[in-house]
């Protein structure tokens, strides 16, 4: 029998009402949460309510589940900790008060704009824009937080700037009925695609995880690479490629397949840091990979106007480039460690025997938006294929409690990417009200002297600087309102800028000093941080040499037909495999200095092809390699 202590059993006295609360805010998340996902499944089929007001109801029930799911204190033993959960529960009564009021609103009625809101609606909108902020605090950080109230400054105290950068100032009334009361704000088009589109496909990966699908496509990678020298790096890669898009998130897909990829490739000779790099840049590249490209690119479909399965079908080819560089980076860099192959892979064919069913959502998923059918219904479509063909196996057949899992998990996913795409409505309200996008992409214009590549250049920067601190999709978002018009005026199309800008967007994941991915990986490799982040630098390298092909050929530009297109693969292969060779010092053997600096030289000679010499380049890289494949290669 145990002896408790009157100390011990004031512990326990002291503890067990939190523990209690805890308990109660698990079940009401859970409830909510699925409830929110049926919501949302019920109207991606049904439509039943508009758009002016569905966003609304979304924003605010999300919001409800922010403020449960991450508390103001997190700390469970704090004795403020119960005060944490009440003011919890008073700011969801305040978003309930918001939601009403946004939901009784009569759009119609335009005597709003000529004698103001009524006070209600000014506390309702004032309250939501605050909540929002607090919301995006608590699930993306301070960076987006603090963004969102720079613009918004900007448009209230504009016109107390320097010339050049002054503008009529907007008052309060102003704001909100812009930013609120109509669909050009907050409620934008960032927000319906979050709303709508996004949510079911982050479903969809929430299914595909508790049906074990996920298991299923990287046991089908360790299948097929694990033989080769590198297995493990290389199966990290393509599992990555099929679970990056789907996770939704280049972080959460990090940590997941690294969980697996990342131990194996330390075992195999990789160093720690190596290894989070590799996984970090593998599971980046997946939201750029079709036929799902993560939450960015339904936006994308929507600011350009241009089918989904269009944009899908441009990406292709950069996309397996990507993976390509990334892959022959890890090649590499197994040769210039001599790793063999893994001991033990299991059969493709057994692999497939076991799990070939996942595939049919995937392959359904793909038909139905190349048919060019709406991705919300698609998304509905998929989560449904999920759980028809999960059931079609005993093993991955799965009964109430994983579904409400899977009902759960796919709401609190959407979390970040909603709140985030609400806060991003707010920049893109300031720049269509202001005009400051104008100013930015004069700004650039005027300093890159009218050089296209010195532009991409301060655009990179700007990507990163941004990616610092905000979700790929609010970066992609911002970037595209105030750096896709000046791209345009190079003589760029709208389909083409809005790629370079979503490429460039993800590359804060990858690059120093704040790498998410990279971070991620490392604490699952034990490794030091900005090591692995310099490893992931140079492995997804891809993610800055794409982008600037795009706008030097006609890599993306379907309507320039097979041989340009066919031409434009090519110099992009070259110049990744020079850059890769100059980098490593090694091809099929170690190069020498001479060899280094003469593939190196190719770069610029293809990428500029002055006076129509870029050719030259592709033919010194071709018999660099011919002289290296008739020499002894010192590692096979």
């Amino acid at each position: 029998m145990d002896i408790i202590t009157d100390k011990n059993q004031s512990d326990v006295d002291e503890y067990l009402p939190h523990e209690r609360t805890v308990t109660v805010f698990g079940f009401l998340i859970l409830s909510i949460a699925v409830a929110l996902s049926a919501f949302q499944i019920w109207q991606g089929i049904s439509s039943t309510i508009s758009a002016t007001y569905f966003r609304p109801i979304h924003l605010c029930w999300v919001l409800i589940l922010i403020f449960l799911h991450y508390p103001l204190i997190n700390n469970r033993k704090s004795s403020l900790y119960l005060a944490g959960r009440v003011i919890d529960l008073i700011l969801c009564g305040l978003i309930v008060f918001a939601a009403y009021r946004m939901t009784i609103f009569d759009y119609n009625d335009i005597n709003h704009l000529f004698y103001g809101l009524q006070l209600p609606d000014m506390v309702a909108g004032c309250s939501l824009i605050i909540l929002l902020m607090e919301g995006c605090r608590r699930t993306v950080g301070w960076v987006m937080v603090l963004i969102a109230v720079l613009f918004l400054s900007y448009s209230a105290f504009g016109d107390m700037l320097p010339a050049g950068f002054a503008i009529k100032s907007y008052t309060l009334q102003e704001l909100i009925q812009f930013q609120i009361f109509s669909a050009n704000g907050i409620f934008g088009s960032a927000l319906g695609i979050a709303a709508t589109t996004v949510f079911v496909f982050v479903l969809f990966g929430a299914f595909l995880e508790v049906t074990g699908a996920g298991k299923f496509f990287i046991d089908l990678a360790f299948s097929i690479a694990g033989k080769y020298r590198g297995g493990p790096a290389k199966a990290a890669v393509l599992a990555s490629a099929g679970l990056g898009s789907i996770s939704g998130s280049a972080i959460a897909n990090t940590v997941t397949t690294g969980s697996i990829t990342i131990p194996m490739m330390k075992k195999l000779g990789y160093k720690p840091e190596q290894a989070a790099g590799i996984e970090a840049a593998a599971s980046t590249g997946g939201q750029i990979m079709p036929p799902i490209m993560g939450a960015g690119a339904f936006v994308m479909a929507q600011f350009t106007g241009v089918p989904y399965s269009e944009i899908m079908l441009a990406s292709i080819a950069p996309a397996i480039l990507y993976f390509f560089c990334t892959l022959l980076y890890v090649h590499l860099m197994a040769c210039k460690l001599n790793l063999k192959a893994a001991n033990r892979t299991e059969a493709v064919m057994s692999v497939m025997k076991e799990g070939a069913h996942h595939l049919i959502p995937l392959a359904l998923i793909t038909t139905l938006l190349m048919m060019a059918y709406s991705p919300l219904l698609v998304g509905v479509a998929g989560c449904a294929a999920i759980l028809v063909t999960a059931a079609l196996r005993k093993h991955s057949r799965i009964g109430l409690q994983k579904f409400i899992e899977g009902m759960k998990n796919g709401a609190l996913m959407a979390l970040p990417i909603s709140a985030a795409c609400g806060a991003a409505g707010i920049i893109v309200g300031v720049v269509g009200q202001t005009g400051i996008g104008l100013q930015f992409t004069q700004f650039v214009m005027d300093f890159s002297g009218g050089y296209l590549l010195i532009a991409l250049g301060l655009i990179s920067i700007v990507a990163l600087v941004l990616g610092m601190g905000l979700p790929v999709t609010a970066a992609y978002i911002v970037l595209a309102v105030m750096a896709v018009p000046m791209l345009s005026d190079f003589g760029l199309s709208l389909l083409t800028a809005h790629l370079i800008v979503f490429w460039l967007s993800q590359t804060s994941n990858v690059t120093p000093p704040i790498a998410l991915a990279a971070f991620a990986g490392a604490g699952v490799a034990n490794a030091n941080p900005m090591k692995s982040s310099v490893e992931a630098f140079k492995l997804a390298g891809g993610l800055f040499i794409i982008p600037i092909m795009m706008a030097y050929t006609n890599l993306v530009d379907s309507s320039a037909g097979a041989w340009s297109l066919t031409l434009s693969i090519v110099q992009t292969l070259t110049i990744i495999i020079a850059i890769a060779v100059s980098i490593e010092g090694y091809l099929l053997r170690v190069l020498t200095t001479a060899e280094r600096l003469l593939a190196f030289s190719t770069i610029p000679l293809i990428l500029l092809n002055p006076f129509g010499a870029g050719f030259v380049g592709i033919i010194i890289i071709a018999g660099l390699i011919l002289t290296q494949w008739r020499g002894k290669p010192q590692v096979t």
